[in-house]
């Protein structure tokens, strides 16, 4: 039997059980800090689901999956970015909004400075939103900006499980593939947040791929096409004109039985690394000055020690003493 809560019984954004950051007061983050230094960050979106998923359905499926790495690792969690980036053919759909991709990846390099400088310095974005073009140059914005010692990781949660994200003539459990809203997409939120699914609602669509199959790459980037579906422009219509109902495929066909594995398996990675991170660097350790950076050990030994504890704090590095 797993360990894992599936379906999930509800979440946790305002209780006091430890696990959200913005929930906490700054002396138990300092308590927190000498244990465990994790940082699991949300990334999501606000979106257009169809009638039988809500609109924060990205969101709500990073949360919950953070959530229960939290309560296993006793890493800790931010509140999650709400609003994301999105493709080209999002523009228009009613109830998606949209974040240019440069203010999105700024916004982000500013998150990690912040809770670097509170003394986060392990961070692990989770995305399950199409937006993979901004959160890698966020984290290296960050990198060329302020050059500290830490480590921020990125994982688009479904790359976690992909295998079982397939069509069951391929070793999966799903009778349509992985693109949005859809089978598989509604099993995940129905395992991770049923109580927010009007299974009901559901309704089918078709997509509407306007290239011959084989070149580009699905969802889930297990197709055989070598070009990512968000490398491309041109390569599918825009939902505000083909699929106007918020879901591209069948959503009538999700269960919680059919997300079960992925979801275990998904969470078995995530705690896994937390793990593996804490273990190599435990609490207020941090990987090797001489090797991450070429700023003079003076500064970052003051931005490390922190501004109130008789260092400095991590912006004279950007704005200047």
């Amino acid at each position: 039997m797993s360990k894992w809560e599936i379906p999930a019984k509800g979440g946790n954004m305002e209780a006091a059980n430890g696990i959200y950051y913005q929930n906490m007061n700054n002396l138990e983050v300092a308590e927190r800090l000498k244990k465990n230094d994790v940082l699991l960050i949300p990334v999501g979106s606000t979106e257009n689901h169809g009638p039988s998923a809500p609109y924060g359905e990205d969101t709500y499926l990073d949360t919950r999956l953070c959530e229960q790495v939290a309560k296993a690792t006793g890493c800790t969690v931010a509140q999650p970015i709400w609003y994301g980036s999105h493709p080209y053919h999002h523009l228009g759909m009613p109830g998606t909004i949209i974040i240019p991709e440069e203010t999105l990846a700024d916004y982000l390099m500013y998150v990690f400075a912040g809770f670097w400088n509170t003394g986060f310095r392990k961070m692990i974005v989770v995305n399950g939103h199409g937006q993979d073009y901004v959160i890698p140059l966020a984290i290296h914005k960050f990198g060329k900006t302020f050059q500290v010692p830490g480590i921020i990781l990125y994982t688009h949660f479904w790359n976690c499980a992909k295998w079982e994200l397939e069509t069951k003539d391929k070793g999966g459990p799903y009778d349509t593939p992985f693109i949005h809203a859809d089978e598989v997409e509604q099993s995940w939120s129905l395992a991770l947040f049923p109580e927010f699914c009007k299974q009901e609602n559901a309704v089918a669509t078709k997509p509407a791929p306007m290239l011959p199959p084989g070149h580009i790459n699905n969802s889930a980037e297990t197709a055989p096409g070598p070009i990512k579906w968000y490398n491309a422009y041109g390569s599918v219509g825009m939902e505000v004109i083909c699929t106007p109902e918020g879901v591209i495929g069948d959503a009538t066909k999700a269960s919680v039985d059919k997300a079960r594995k992925g979801v275990e398996q998904t969470l078995d990675y995530l705690e896994k690394l937390v793990n593996d991170i804490i273990t190599k660097y435990p609490a207020g350790e941090l990987p090797p000055i001489d090797k991450v950076t070429q700023r003079s050990r003076e500064d970052i030994e003051a931005v490390i020690k922190g501004p109130t504890n008789g260092g400095r704090h991590i912006y004279t590095l950007h704005y200047g003493v």
